[in-house]
């Protein structure tokens, strides 16, 4: 299952969601490529989070005002406003574990 890809209006403008995560990337990035499969293994899983993927080079009011620092970041969202931002994808298990402790 692949995730949803949307645009930082995209996102911005549409109704915020209780619980979800934000998955931030470059095109260009191999440990995206490898942290995006892990969150599609994950969801495959039965992890019932929504989480999107949004290309950081053309967010920079989510990236300057959630201060993402590098790519690949999964930010955990409560009601619109990051809680937690994980950096390390380091395997599907951690995110597993991560996502569904998140999930209400």
């Amino acid at each position: 299952m692949a995730l949803e890809e949307q645009t930082e209006r995209e996102w911005l403008g549409r109704a915020k969601l209780p619980h979800e995560a934000v998955f931030f990337f470059t095109p260009l990035c191999g440990t995206c490529k490898v942290g995006l499969r892990m969150l599609e293994i994950v969801q495959a899983a039965g992890v019932d989070l929504p989480i999107v993927q949004i290309n950081i080079n053309f967010a920079p009011a989510l990236r300057d005002g959630w201060r993402v620092a590098s790519v690949p970041a999964l930010v955990l969202v409560r009601d619109g406003e990051p809680v937690q931002t994980e950096y390390a994808m380091q395997s599907v298990d951690s995110l597993y574990r991560l996502l569904k402790a998140f999930t209400p």
